[in-house]
């Protein structure tokens, strides 16, 4: 198993931490938009006032050779283009599976 950390970057920064429902909910639309060659196995985080930090597990690629850290920098723009809550909430993932700043 990969484990992968990654970031999604406030548009506004807040006061406080965040809380644990809107790490549910960035879960729930990383989940909505995982593709079986993502190779998800599970994902959690933590919310702060700058980001919303994320850790994904993902099972080895097997014959495909793709990266973990590729696989979920697609899936990470991948859901952000798709979903509505992630892009009013967050800037664009960048390009890499790096910290979003």
């Amino acid at each position: 198993m990969d484990i992968v950390y990654t970031a999604l970057t406030r548009r506004h920064t807040r006061t406080d931490r965040g809380d644990r429902a809107e790490v549910g909910e960035v879960v729930e639309v990383l989940w909505a938009h995982a593709e079986p060659v993502d190779r998800l196995e599970h994902a959690g985080g933590r919310a702060e006032p700058d980001r919303i930090d994320l850790l994904l597990f993902l099972l080895p690629d097997g014959d495909a050779g793709t990266s973990a850290e590729h696989r979920a920098a697609e899936l990470l723009r991948r859901a952000h283009r798709a979903s509505p809550l992630l892009r009013d909430r967050y800037l664009p993932p960048p390009s890499s599976a790096g910290p979003g700043r």
